[in-house]
């Protein structure tokens, strides 16, 4: 692919940063309020293992340059099959995410257009997806365009609310212990918050899928990784903290718009509104990153033949067309299901289960690196280090989602060999009758 069409730092940056600040950090305070104090430090550690996780992403983006990102990571170092697992589960996590985000922005795009409730949200959340899937078969650099767009307006929230906390601390004080969390500080509750917390970081491997993309790959992926996490885990632990310390605890953990209620309380009248359209306005960013990430990932998947090869093709715009148009499908068909009694009930369960089909994949990343290392010849202990911090950052994760996430995980992972023997007898086959 000629330069020109590839995407360099700012838009890879701009994937992990937009990716990664959805929708969920928008509700997370409230969420997160039961825990108190537990929370910042669930945070703490989220922050520290995803660092790691940046670092063991970067590590392969330099010593694999010309691997097509994760896939090509696991696949070189552990082998085809935990390679598929890995990234059948994460493949599958992006398009329920998309139906995810696609469902979550209507509810706030109502809020600030009340004219657009005489529509049903699961039409207006399906227009929405099916807009950044035609944003983004226009070709990677006009899907980035867009990103690097809504990056920017997504922030301003973000620092409004860094400068509200900024500006009670300076001038009032008194108002940071006036409720201070009550709930006892323990490695249960600890754990129990990161792993909520560890929804709003998914999204920090995004610079890698589009790998084949990317410009300089091994040199730009790295920088992107790790200045893309940076900025998300400083602005996480900010915004995060100012709500859980001014607002009563009770009255945060029944706030639908946390966000909004603090700058209502503190900043006056209507500014929550304004704060609900930039909400929109993160959301999708991140609904257009993740269509972008999935359609790439498609066509990867497929190239290697781990998915069926018609989705391995191209349009004239150098985009994965037909992958789009695919997992487009299955994200209308989640929408479509998001919306009956049975899955509203269990949505927040849902995002639980997406995190736990992200760790398979950084699993296996972080011991693609521990091959890595060794094939060099145990040179670089850093290597070594951040492998063995993000492993036991996702063995954390996965013991504090508890036992049922765990095993919709294990299911989620078992569904997927189907139609990976399919795939793998098939030529077999063919070969025998010639």
């Amino acid at each position: 692919m000629n330069d020109t069409k590839k995407i360099g730092f700012w838009t890879c940056t701009a994937l992990v940063v937009g990716n990664t600040i959805g929708m969920g950090i928008f509700l997370l305070p409230a969420s997160l309020a039961p825990f108190g104090l537990n929370a910042l430090i669930g945070w703490v550690v989220v922050v520290l293992g995803c660092l790691a996780l940046a670092r063991v992403f970067a590590h392969l983006a330099r010593e694999l340059p010309q691997a097509e990102g994760p896939y090509g990571y696991v696949r070189s170092t552990l082998g085809e099959l935990p390679a598929y697992v890995a990234l059948w589960c994460y493949w599958v996590s992006l398009w329920i995410t998309n139906a995810a985000l696609a469902t979550g922005v209507v509810g706030y795009l109502q809020a600030v257009f009340p004219e657009l409730v005489v529509l049903h949200p699961s039409l207006c959340a399906l227009v929405l997806l099916w807009v950044f899937v035609a944003i983004n078969s226009a070709g990677v650099r006009s899907g980035g365009a867009v990103q690097i767009v809504t990056t920017g307006l997504k922030l301003l929230p973000m620092v409004a609310v860094a400068a509200l906390g900024a500006w009670v601390l300076f001038t009032t004080p008194g108002e940071y212990v006036a409720h201070p969390p009550t709930p006892a500080i323990t490695l249960g509750a600890t754990m129990s918050a990161a792993t909520i917390a560890l929804f709003a970081m998914l999204g920090i491997e995004s610079a890698t899928v589009p790998a084949s993309k990317v410009r300089d790959p091994g040199i730009t992926i790295p920088r992107a990784t790790l200045v893309g996490t940076l900025v998300v885990a400083v602005i996480y632990l900010i915004v995060s903290t100012v709500p859980l310390l001014l607002i009563p605890e009770a009255q945060l953990a029944e706030s639908s718009a946390p966000f909004a209620l603090l700058m209502s309380l503190f900043g006056g009248d209507g500014s929550g509104r304004w704060l609900a359209l930039f909400v929109v306005v993160s959301g999708l960013g991140a609904l257009n990153g993740w269509t972008l990430l999935v359609g790439e990932l498609t066509r990867t998947m497929a190239g290697h033949g781990v998915l069926p090869a018609f989705l391995a093709s191209s349009n004239r715009a150098g985009a994965p067309g037909r992958a789009l148009l695919v997992t487009g499908l299955l994200g209308s068909a989640m929408v479509l299901m998001s919306y009956s009694k049975t899955l509203v009930a269990g949505f927040t369960f849902l995002t639980t289960v997406v995190t736990a089909a992200n760790l398979p994949l950084y699993a296996c990343c972080s011991l693609a690196l521990v091959v890595t290392w060794r094939r060099g010849g145990g040179i670089r202990t850093g290597m070594l280090v951040a492998s063995v911090l993000a492993l036991a950052f996702v063995v954390f994760a996965f013991v504090g989602m508890g036992r049922e996430p765990f095993l919709w995980a294990l299911v989620l992972a078992v569904a997927g060999l189907p139609l990976y023997a399919f795939l793998r007898l098939r030529p077999k086959k063919v070969a025998g009758h010639a």
